[in-house]
């Protein structure tokens, strides 16, 4: 095993070469060791797919991440040289590390075209922002986001009357708004038609031409219509990583996860 992780340690790029960087973060909760001694290193335009059983410790990460958690040791670095151990969540936000939990989070009463002006506005309030006059810019990046995440036939339509699918689209469109360079994407698919999913899985592939994309799910068939290098986590550590058939192929992650 130590030989395993110098190893690892060796095939790892300089920490300011990399987007986000974790080094033998440990976090415990109540003596379980949630997270146990993960490195992860994500490169600049680079999208991640992480998989694993439940309890692997995927939402812990992200928490930690995202500044939710502190871990109780290792490093947590965000391009290069930010230490997010020592950030609030809202100061990370800031930074530019979009989250996207599993169930939506739209404003149901306010239009889809709505929803991303709100997102867009930062820290002004409801009334304020709808009724203030939009910029031309905004209302360019509004359009170009709109077309991104295939709504801008329904821009006007409430965002209650979309679909399961359509509400996860809108709101990593109001992510999107907020320009963040690193996006974290829990379980985009659960709950979409395989149409929906498929869908899904061009959209991701787009933004990350331009930013960097963490996507955790448990969908094998999305995760290969991804087409990306895929990060197993099990028992708080990375079991296998590498393209999904070497991973899926290991015989440690056909016990712990795809055997079961």
């Amino acid at each position: 095993m130590a030989e395993a992780r110098e190893k690892e340690a060796a095939g790892r790029p300089p920490r300011g070469e990399t987007l986000l960087y974790l080094n033998g973060v440990t976090k415990s909760f109540d003596g379980f060791k949630a997270i146990n001694d993960l490195s992860l290193v994500v490169a600049r335009g680079e999208m991640r797919a992480i998989i694993g059983p439940n309890g692997a410790g995927k939402t812990t990460m992200m928490d930690i991440i995202t500044g939710k958690t502190r871990p109780d040791a290792g490093e947590v670095y965000f391009a290069g040289n930010t230490d997010l151990t020592r950030h609030d969540e809202a100061e990370i936000a800031s930074m530019g590390i979009g989250r996207k939990f599993q169930k939506p989070t739209v404003f149901e009463s306010h239009t889809v075209e709505d929803n991303l002006v709100l997102a867009l506005s930062g820290q002004r309030g409801i009334f304020s922002t709808l009724f203030h006059k939009r910029s031309e810019s905004d209302s360019k990046r509004i359009d170009t986001i709109l077309e991104t995440v295939r709504l801008t036939a329904k821009r006007h339509l409430p965002a209650a009357d979309l679909s399961h699918g359509q509400k996860q689209w809108l709101e990593i469109g109001m992510l999107l708004a907020q320009d963040p360079e690193l996006l974290l994407v829990d379980e985009p698919v659960a709950g979409m038609t395989d149409a929906e999913t498929e869908e899904t899985a061009k959209l991701l592939r787009e933004i990350a031409e331009t930013r960097s994309v963490v996507v955790v799910e448990h969908d094998m068939h999305f995760v290969r219509a991804l087409g990306v290098k895929v990060t197993c986590l099990h028992e708080g550590h990375v079991l296998a990583e590498g393209p999904l058939d070497q991973v899926s192929a290991d015989p440690r992650v056909i016990e712990v996860y795809l055997g079961r």
